[in-house]
């Protein structure tokens, strides 16, 4: 029997926070006189809160300084976590605590592998945090994701080779990362845009009851 773990991104697909990182940054873009659409925001999945607001001022065409680019980082963050604070168990998306059920009663552990930095904060509000056997978080690593880092460093917590890990992504970068890294990748969305991962759902209430035994009995 081979033994294995899970790595699970967090936004869209143990909780849907996109809503509130774009509801933030479209009140930044307001601020700073431009328009920014949900369909900008697709740019942003995955991406570290830096290079976030890159992309942001790359759409406005906007230069500014980098006292100001802190400046901007700080009252974005600060924005989202008044929303953030009010997130309880309802957010919970569909058939991730069923998930986790499974895994818990496979003997499977499994970390959090997000490149945001409020990920533990979030679990909390949610009362998943204690689920998990660790948690790589923004202020874990230092290369965002499409770089491999933050499932690397998952795969020490779990103490397995990457190629014992099987990750969950929602995001084209995050795909490019776990098969970087060497691992089983598991694309949650839309099945086109997550193309290169080597299964596809559309959310996690589509994965069968006996998917990880081909992993534990290959």
């Amino acid at each position: 029997m081979r033994k294995i773990g899970v790595i699970f991104d967090l936004d869209g697909v143990i909780v849907d926070t996109a809503k509130y990182h774009y509801l933030a940054w479209k009140d930044l873009a307001d601020h700073l006189g431009f328009t920014f659409t949900k369909k900008d925001n697709e740019l942003l999945k995955g991406v570290s809160r830096v290079k976030s607001l890159e992309i942001l001022l790359d759409i406005g065409n906007i230069t500014i300084s980098e006292t100001e680019k802190q400046q901007y980082l700080k009252s974005k963050n600060d924005n989202y976590l008044q929303y953030i604070y009010k997130m309880d168990a309802s957010e919970i998306l569909p058939g991730a605590e069923a998930l986790l059920d499974t895994l818990d009663s496979l003997n499977i552990p499994y970390v959090l592998g997000s490149a945001s930095k409020n990920a533990p904060l979030i679990l909390k509000q949610v009362h998943l945090h204690d689920r998990f056997k660790g948690i790589v978080d923004g202020n874990s690593v230092s290369k965002a994701k499409p770089d491999p880092e933050v499932f690397f460093i998952g795969a020490k917590k779990l103490q397995l080779q990457p190629e014992n890990c099987i990750v969950f992504e929602d995001a084209i970068a995050g795909i490019e990362a776990a098969n970087r890294a060497g691992m089983t990748s598991v694309g949650i969305g839309d099945k086109g845009t997550l193309n290169e991962a080597d299964f596809n759902f559309s959310d996690l209430r589509e994965i069968p009851s006996d998917f990880f035994e081909q992993f534990i009995n290959p």
